[in-house]
């Protein structure tokens, strides 16, 4: 503060603790008592499980394709099912490209959404046959890998994920160390989708923490104990971007935060880390030079300055590969 500013600033509200309950199942009680536990007992039992009928049908049967064949099939379904059945989300999208690209035309803004509808259907599909990159490892290079030697010779490290790409290709980035990474997550809404996550994901090299503020301690304890834990550091919640920034002040209560906190807690070193597509099912995935938090000679005396530190370092990213970033469809 400068001497005639006149006022402090107001101090930042603290992280509120995000709490996640996995979906009791309603009993035979909830049936024979009528009215909304009825109704909830056939949504649980009879409507749900139609749909993870659907899901799992759906994910196994696409294991039988090709892997270029599975991701282009997810392209098609994107471009199809998300002006139908996404408007709000694509309205969305179109405002925060008309924002954050005001340089390009509207016909370069309407290429840019199409690409990122593509993205975000293969995705999905891609869950079917993301495990095979292990196996297929010309379809990923990656760049910057002595980075990651560099950090985790220091210790602790926190890796700065962010969702560009197709992000399920961690494990297979980290198996070249040696390095089996915990990360903090959000499953999926459905139960047979989040079975698939789940299932891919350990499959796949990860290890999962609990959900929501209940994996916050245990994310403290691996770093404590010399391991590794992803944040993904870009974020929309609720339909609204929390990260990055984007020329907005800082939001205390988000994975940005998190990640700087996870690191001053335990001496962590940050690294971030990232992949793009560079045509069908490959990807080029990047490590970067690891971040040492500034010393502080009193808690959270830089907690605002650690967050733009690291915001400095993502944003560009994600605003130079807009046409993959899954959260391109929240707002700002």
């Amino acid at each position: 503060m400068t001497k005639d500013d006149g006022a402090q600033p107001a101090p930042l509200p603290r992280r509120k603790a995000w709490l996640y309950f996995r979906p009791d199942s309603p009993g035979i009680g909830d049936f024979l008592a009528g009215g909304a536990r009825r109704k909830a007992f056939v949504k649980y039992w009879i409507t749900d499980n139609g749909w993870n009928a659907l899901h799992l049908a759906g994910h196994y049967s696409m294991k039988l394709l090709p892997m270029d064949a599975c991701s282009a099939l997810g392209a098609r379904l994107g471009l199809l099912v998300m002006p139908r059945f996404h408007k709000v989300a694509v309205a969305r999208a179109r405002k925060t490209i008309e924002t954050l690209r005001p340089d390009l035309s509207l016909a370069e803004r309407e290429a840019l959404l199409r690409e990122n509808m593509k993205s975000q259907g293969r995705l999905m599909t891609e869950f079917s046959v993301v495990s095979r990159i292990a196996r297929n490892r010309d379809r990923l290079q990656v760049e910057g890998l002595h980075f990651a030697r560099q950090a985790l010779s220091r210790g602790a490290v926190v890796v700065a994920g962010l969702h560009l790409g197709n992000w399920e290709i961690a494990g297979a980035v980290f198996r070249d160390l040696g390095i089996t990474p915990h990360v903090l997550y959000v499953p999926p809404a459905g139960r047979a989708q989040t079975w698939i996550a789940e299932r891919v994901r350990t499959k796949g090299g990860i290890n999962l923490l609990p959900p929501g503020f209940a994996g916050v301690g245990p994310a403290v304890q691996v770093l404590r104990e010399g391991g590794v834990v992803i944040v993904f550091c870009d974020e929309g919640f609720g339909g609204v971007i929390r990260g990055p920034f984007f020329g907005r002040p800082p939001y205390p209560q988000g994975n940005l935060a998190l990640a700087t906190r996870l690191a001053r807690k335990t001496g962590a070193t940050i690294c971030p880390a990232y992949n793009i597509r560079t045509e069908g099912f490959r990807f080029q995935a990047h490590v970067l030079p690891p971040i040492t938090l500034p010393p502080e000679t009193v808690p959270r005396e830089r907690f605002v300055e650690d967050m733009l530190l690291l915001n400095g370092v993502i944003e560009p990213i994600v605003r130079a590969h807009l046409d993959q970033w899954y959260f391109l469809d929240s707002a700002l």
